[in-house]
């Protein structure tokens, strides 16, 4: 697959053989398809864990009637996803789990099995998704007729008792939060053991508003899957929406007008500011500095006017569609948002000096739920807050895609790992981002904007992976031949990142929390499918 997409693996590795193996991903050339047996399953993924590769999701399908299908998508250098297929002889025969090679694949194999009926070998025999919100051996995306084991009884479900890790010793008692907020945010249940003030453990819950999105993108037309996409977590609505236009082009083989393009990266680049300018706001809010949150806010909600004015929406839900852009923008709504965008760099650089020599607000930043860079890269910490902990991939750079490879981005990241750090890294991107929006406004080609998808998408596996502004969103679509969605798997990366956040609080005090969770910012909606 040497396509000049991207780097091949090293070839002295041993995941090089396993990628040449592999069947490229229609219209996807950095990423791949390896059918594999069960003995292959673990020496893939044991090669890619060796090779520095990431998990990057884990599904099951049951879109083909014949067999049952477990998939790993890995992310390797130079941004490839192979992602390997292994078909399941026997249901009833735990596969083998990946959770000792990525510790993140455990939540997403119990989510599986809630989901699909498929079991692996992890211990951890916890339901993660189902709270008891449907009867016990029920499966809603198990294969047809299938989705009940043999033997459920459908009875009206009940409050389960969930078994939270205990932590006992002298002092130790524990301080429930959640699921009910007193934000307007969605549930999550966070338990956690302390000393004192100091956290020993935490464990999170969450789950608790099961929407059933994969399901529902089972009953939809190809062409109708991008509005849910845009919905799946909506601070990501660009992200996971383009994510599903660009599985479904390759799917159909179309490519969009190089016009359509650029307003994509526009609205893409739009999204990440105007969530790193919310989160910069909460971040000094959280902090105690009531003066951040008025000045960031003042200038998101000056953004999202500019963002109306010129492209008629202000969230960008419907902005992007199959074969190109739902939106465009004018001369006179380019002159709108050129001025605001560097009306918000020059307010938020201005911004970063006052947080930066504010000693309360240095004390509460420094040090605060630190990541390791080995910690990091050990765990799986992706995106946003893995750049911020010496985890350098982004997308945009590693495997630029139209317009990106043009654009050429800048990577920005750190090393620290702490509250500080992820603040940092959201002042270095929004800046880097409004540079780059300045030049899609400055260089938007002429042309059309939407070119139309044949009426007939034949059946096949594409693939969408787009670098949201929290990290890599990606939708795995298959077709079923006659126009409808036959599957559809979306993946956030709060999917990886959550679990991340219990070793971050571990050491600091229990009030240091809400910083430490809103400097990952992670989607609560995003991983409840």
């Amino acid at each position: 697959m040497a396509d000049g997409s991207g780097p091949d693996p090293a070839p002295d590795t041993p995941i090089a053989g396993w990628w040449r193996l592999a069947r490229p991903i229609p219209g996807s050339p950095s990423a791949a398809r390896l059918p594999v047996s069960e003995a292959e399953w673990l020496q893939a993924a044991r090669a890619a864990a060796a090779a520095d590769g990431q998990l990057l999701a884990l599904w099951t399908s049951a879109a083909i009637p014949t067999a049952l299908i477990v998939r790993a998508a890995l992310l390797l250098d130079g941004g490839r996803l192979l992602v390997l297929e292994y078909a399941v002889p026997d249901p009833s025969v735990p596969y083998r789990g990946l959770q000792d090679l990525f510790p993140a694949a455990s939540r997403m194999q119990r989510a599986a099995r809630d989901l699909g009926g498929l079991c692996s070998d992890d211990p951890d025999r916890r339901p993660w998704l189902r709270h008891a919100s449907w009867p016990e051996g029920l499966n809603p995306l198990a294969a047809p007729g299938h989705e009940a084991a043999p033997g459920a009884v459908a009875v009206p479900p009940v409050p389960d008792d969930y078994a939270f890790r205990r932590v006992t010793g002298d002092g130790v008692h524990e301080v429930p939060v959640g699921p009910v907020h007193a934000g307007i945010i969605e549930p999550g249940h966070f338990r956690f053991s302390i000393v004192g003030e100091k956290v020993l453990r935490l464990e999170e819950r969450l789950g608790y508003v099961h929407k059933g999105i994969e399901q529902r993108f089972q009953q939809l037309a190809l062409a109708e899957g991008h509005r849910l996409a845009a919905r799946i977590s909506g601070d990501s609505a660009v992200g996971f929406s383009w994510a599903y236009c660009q599985a479904l082009e390759g799917l159909a083989g179309v490519t969009v007008p190089p016009r359509a393009a650029w307003l994509r990266a526009l609205c893409l680049e739009l999204e990440r500011v105007q969530n790193h300018l919310g989160d910069l706001g909460a971040l000094g809010n959280d902090a105690g500095f009531t003066f951040g949150l008025a000045q960031f806010s003042r200038l998101k909600e000056e953004l999202l006017r500019a963002m109306q004015a010129a492209l008629g929406q202000r969230y960008l839900l419907d902005a992007v569609t199959p074969g190109g852009s739902g939106v465009d923008c004018g001369a006179t709504g380019t002159a709108v948002l050129a001025r605001c965008v560097q009306e918000v760099a020059l307010r938020s650089a201005s911004l970063r000096d006052i947080y930066e020599e504010h000693a309360g607000v240095r004390d509460r930043f420094m040090g605060a739920g630190q990541v390791s860079p080995e910690l990091a890269r050990r765990l799986g910490l992706i995106g946003l807050a893995g750049r911020a902990s010496g985890q350098d991939r982004d997308l945009r750079v590693d495997c630029p895609w139209a317009p990106y490879a043009e654009l050429a981005p800048v990577k920005c990241g750190l090393r620290d790992g702490d509250v500080a750090a992820r603040v940092a890294l959201r002042f270095d991107e929004l800046q880097a981002s409004c540079r780059l929006i300045e030049r899609l406004l400055a260089g938007l080609p002429e042309g059309p904007t939407v070119i139309t998808l044949p009426p007939v998408v034949p059946q096949g596996f594409g693939l969408g992976l787009i670098e949201g502004w929290r990290g890599p969103a990606m939708i795995a679509l298959e077709s079923d031949g006659a126009g409808r969605i036959a599957r559809c798997h979306p993946h956030d990366c709060s999917w990886q990142n959550w679990p991340v956040l219990e070793h971050a609080i571990i050491g600091n005090i229990v009030p240091d929390f809400p910083l430490i969770n809103k400097s990952f910012n992670l989607s609560y909606s995003g991983h409840d499918l």
